[in-house]
């Protein structure tokens, strides 16, 4: 990962190496802003409380990826720390939600429900629909989201695989999607391209731990050379995919 991060820093550009207005709006408006949106200091009281409790739970894990193991007790607080996205890329999210026109928004990986908050907090009239498959974890999360008021939220608690043909079916039509669930090639393809068919011209994509392994690695050079996807940013620890028509095929590393 450390050789990966350098390689990254030195191939990653800034605002003065891009050349797609759009991009470069996106860049500055969603990606470098710095606004302190109210629902910040909410979710980040919210991680500090879970980071603080003492309680265990038992952690079942149907994919794979998990950094503090799987199929025993863990303390939420270790979950809070390595499963749920860290403040920056949350805020990110939120950020990416508010930027456009969004009335459905589905995440795959709800853990403790961070970034599942992030995500249903610029627009409550927003339909956001979180999947996880560890029934401990869904709890926690429910209780979190009623803390914060997101009434907005739907949880699907089971297998991804088992589940996401459902959802797609209930929501042919989404608007924004964050893939967090799986950190396999084959099972992050397989989503992408189930997901994919329920996208638009402006559904925005978010993977992700893109260069987590070299199975990540692969996974997402394979997902931006699809002839669907226009335009893909490579923020190193997310990924970016719009299926803009209007846009010239470009991918983008981009420093975050």
């Amino acid at each position: 990962m450390i050789l990966k991060y350098l390689k990254y820093l030195f191939q990653s550009g800034n605002e003065h190496s891009i050349h797609s207005p759009f991009v470069f709006e996106f860049y500055m408006n969603v990606i470098k802003d710095q606004t302190p949106f109210y629902a910040f200091n909410q979710i980040e009281k919210l991680r500090a409380e879970l980071l603080a409790t003492r309680e265990k739970i038992e952690v079942l894990d149907l994919g794979a990826g998990m950094k503090q193991g799987s199929g025993s007790r863990h303390s939420i607080k270790k979950i809070a720390q390595s499963s749920s996205v860290n403040a920056k890329f949350g805020q990110l999210l939120f950020r990416m939600v508010n930027f456009s026109e969004i009335e459905t928004i589905l995440e795959i990986g709800t853990s403790l429900g961070v970034s599942t908050a992030y995500m249903a907090s610029p627009d409550k009239k927003a339909k956001m629909i979180t999947m996880e498959g560890s029934p401990e974890k869904v709890r926690i999360a429910q209780k979190n989201f009623e803390q914060l008021d997101l009434p907005n939220i739907e949880v699907i608690e089971g297998s991804f695989d088992d589940q996401l043909p459902t959802v797609l079916k209930n929501y042919p039509k989404l608007d924004f999607v964050f893939i967090d669930g799986n950190h396999r090639k084959d099972p992050t393809i397989k989503y992408f391209d189930l997901i994919a068919n329920n996208c638009h011209n402006d559904t925005i994509v978010v993977l992700d731990d893109i260069h987590w392994s070299d199975e990540m690695d692969d996974a997402w050079n394979q997902i931006i050379k699809r002839s669907d996807v226009t335009v893909s940013l490579d923020l190193f620890y997310f990924g970016i995919i719009f299926f803009k028509k209007e846009l010239t095929k470009q991918n983008f590393t981009l420093r975050f």
